[in-house]
């Protein structure tokens, strides 16, 4: 559905919310995560995410965490690319409207993208950013608005 050209990966790297090392105070609303050490973090932190995306890879490398969630979506989402399946993944976890897991086969850093481009209110979407942090973003019209640009920007 979208794969990110190379001459676009450096914009992707513009924290879409506010960069934190740890998280402190509580999170109204939803909350979904991206990425497997952003997921264990909160999780042991004590924040449940609503929503938890993962490849069960940190840093490209496996680990032996485990998730426990009683909705599982498993997509295939090569690196550098939004699929259509992870899309529909993202928009099916939104509308059960209970806590889900989506298990990606392949990459699900891009994952933040459709997590808040498709996000209700009162949505928090948690990624992180490689040797930064956690980025934070608090999903609101303009958070929306600045992934529909990018991905206008790429096309389909």
């Amino acid at each position: 559905m979208y794969k990110i050209p190379e001459e676009k990966k450096e914009e992707l790297r513009k924290p879409l919310g506010k960069i934190v090392k740890e998280i402190e105070e509580k999170i109204n609303g939803k909350i979904v995560s991206v990425g497997d050490m952003v997921t264990i973090y909160l999780i042991k932190k004590g924040f449940k995410p609503n929503i938890a995306i993962v490849d069960y890879k940190i840093e490209r490398k496996g680990h032996n965490e485990k998730f426990e969630y009683p909705f599982k979506i498993k997509v295939k989402n090569p690196p550098g690319m939004i699929t259509r399946e992870l899309w529909n993944a993202v928009a099916t976890a939104y509308a059960e409207n209970k806590n889900a897991l989506i298990e990606v086969d392949g990459e699900e850093d891009l994952a933040a993208l459709p997590a808040i481009y498709l996000a209700p209110e009162n949505t928090t979407v948690i990624y992180g950013l490689r040797n930064k942090g956690m980025v934070v973003v608090k999903v609101g019209s303009e958070e929306r608005k600045k992934v529909k640009e990018f991905l206008n920007g790429i096309g389909e």
